[in-house]
């Protein structure tokens, strides 16, 4: 339960007293500052509370809006305060400091003011207090009774269901989800808030049901095919509903948000798994494409966060690359365009679908790899062009969420110890890590020596750790943990794909998903605001220069050894799904972290 203060009476006929309960509030009324303190201070520290002016007028939804929206330790509206636990102490100390001064809301009877002046003293103490786009929505406070009658006039014109329904879409999403998904599945969504279903639950049937799908495209058949196309549909529609019930009810969470990344992922490639089983039944052996599909579109996410993260509170943060994207984009059809050649997760999947029921399974990764491929090289080619034109500097901030990003493990850590850092390389340090990268590529590519890519990944380790030896702030340095992870899942499949050892492919797949998880762990961390995994993780781990080197030691060693390459895979694979997801598990079910919503792979 939350604790509503009034400062004073409500208004005759004002509805304020039963917004407020109806949305989870104990009402109560003070009658003066002092009241309002002695109020406040009888709360329990850990509940949240909220300071209403009583003379308020304006939509319910904007009262939810501003007082309920668990992201934020203080949010406020005309009128209207509310602190959580964290900004209560400065909540306490902002009313005795308004209350002290001679003249200043809060010095007379019924607290004139008060919630503003309060919201205003904490943005002083340094408290942000989150305000609210409420676009059409209502929230004024009337100081006579014809500004009240217009006041209410203007709620009674605008219904804030039908806004409440808009703005639970999110405001940037895909063609496809846009015109396809969104129109109905608001609604869906609405209809679960009635019902008491929360976020994670619809979370949970997403993936629930395309773990059905996957299992119908594993059977071979064309009607497991049909099925698995259908259901899959189905699981995106529920992937786009559970967020827009967040956004609607306002049920955001850290948990919720880790669900929603981590499902997309395991709902993806569990489905690529289902096609390659289902091909094999008919005798085509697609595992090569399944992974290579994984490991592109793995890649392909991680240039877009470690961008991001790059330049996430870079200042000077223009270029001329920018400012034309800017100018794209007040022409309508381009920005759709631009939205779709990308291959979003909307477009990917109704692409998926359709070919799993129309065609079959080596097409659909042909066109996944294609498309994919199209969308990286676009995304990636713009943003160096971006990053070598803009003056940004970067912040230490931005340097260590790249450094986090990387996953260096022991060996890249003790060669950048090593290295002074009187030197200054930021021009060569994604030059070191792409050199590194050709050397264990094309060394895992040789043919006739089974060492030959333990050589090349033992350079990849030292040029890696020379590459991570400075601060990450030069305008390409965002390019090493993309280029690390394809590095990495690269050299894993090329092995497994040269490997005689049976069933090496699948082995492979579940390893390069079971690292993957560990930098999509990584990423929704640092999005978070908790930082990256222990450092204890990654040193057990090995950090990606460390399972490199062990891969095609034990490629070199196992080669001409029937299935021991196989199982060697598999119990890596094992042993470092078990460690990232017991880790992960912990840390997300007691993470402290603020709530939020991940709002889904960038459109």
């Amino acid at each position: 339960m939350s604790t509503a203060i009034l400062t004073g009476p409500p208004a005759p006929g004002s509805s304020l007293d039963g917004d407020l309960r109806s949305l989870g509030f104990d009402v109560r009324v003070a009658s003066g500052a002092e009241e309002a303190g002695a109020l406040l201070a009888a709360v329990p520290a850990g509940e949240r509370v909220a300071l209403v002016d009583p003379r308020f007028v304006g939509h319910l939804h904007a009262l939810r809006l501003a007082l309920t929206d668990p992201r934020f330790p203080a949010a406020a509206a005309p009128g209207a305060l509310t602190a959580q636990r964290e900004a209560r102490p400065a909540l306490a100390r902002a009313l005795a400091a308004v209350s002290a001064t001679p003249g200043a809301a809060g010095t007379g009877t019924l607290t004139d003011g008060l919630a503003d002046a309060l919201a205003d003293a904490l943005d002083a103490d340094g408290v942000a207090v989150h305000r609210p786009q409420l676009g059409t929505l209502v929230a004024t406070v009337p100081t006579d009774a014809e500004a009240r009658h217009a006041a209410r006039a203007a709620v009674d014109a605008v219904d804030d269901e039908a806004v409440r329904l808009r703005s639970a879409v999110k405001a940037h999403d895909g063609f496809f989800t846009t015109f396809f998904i969104s129109p109905y599945s608001r609604y869906i969504a609405r209809w679960c808030a009635r019902r008491g279903l929360t976020p994670n639950q619809v979370t949970t049937a997403s993936l629930l049901t395309a773990l059905i799908a996957a299992g119908c495209a594993a059977t071979g058949e064309r009607g497991g095919y049909i099925a698995a196309g259908v259901l899959l549909l189905v699981s995106f529609v529920l992937d786009c509903t559970d967020g827009q019930l967040a956004r609607y009810a306002l049920k955001y969470s850290t948990m919720g948000a880790w669900l929603d990344a981590t499902f997309d992922r395991a709902k993806e490639y569990a489905f690529y798994a289902g096609l390659a089983l289902g091909a094999a039944r008919d005798g085509d052996d697609v595992w090569a494409l399944a992974l290579g599909a994984m490991v592109l579109m793995t890649c392909r996410h991680v240039v877009d966060f470690s961008f991001n993260e790059a330049n996430h509170d870079a200042t000077a943060n223009t270029s001329p690359t920018a400012a034309l994207s800017s100018r794209l984009d007040s022409v309508g059809w381009t920005v759709w365009a631009r939205r779709m050649i990308i291959l979003p997760i909307g477009e990917r999947w109704a692409m998926i679908a359709v070919l799993t029921a129309a065609t079959s399974p080596r097409i659909v990764f042909w066109a996944l790899i294609v498309g994919c491929a199209f969308g990286a090289c676009y995304t990636t080619a713009g943003r160096v062009l971006r990053s070598l034109t803009r003056k940004a500097k970067r912040t230490d901030r931005a340097a260590q969420a790249l450094a986090d990003l990387t996953d260096s493990g022991p060996i890249a850590g003790t060669v950048a110890r090593l290295r002074s850092r009187d030197a200054r390389h930021y021009a060569s340090t994604p030059l070191l890590a792409a050199l590194g990268a050709v050397a264990l590529l094309g060394s895992a590519l040789v043919q006739g020596d089974p060492w030959a890519a333990s050589g090349g990944a033992v350079a990849y380790a030292l040029l890696s750790g020379l590459a991570v030896s400075q601060p990450l702030k030069g305008p390409l340095d965002w390019l090493l943990p993309p280029l690390f992870r394809a590095a990495e899942y690269g050299t894993v499949l090329i092995l497994a794909a040269k490997s005689d050892a049976p069933q090496a492919l699948p082995a492979a797949f579940g390893l390069v998903a079971a690292v993957a998880y560990h930098h999509y762990d990584t990423v929704y961390r640092i999005r978070g605001g908790t930082g990256a995994p222990p450092a204890w993780l990654v040193r057990v781990t090995g950090g990606h220069e460390g399972r490199t080197l062990l891969v095609t030691v034990l490629a070199a060693l196992l080669a001409d050894r029937g299935d021991d390459f196989t199982l060697a895979l598999t119990a890596l694979a094992a042993a470092v799904a078990l460690v990232v997801l017991v880790e992960s598990i912990r840390f997300w079910v007691s993470a402290g972290a603020p709530a939020v919503h991940d709002e889904g792979e960038t459109a």
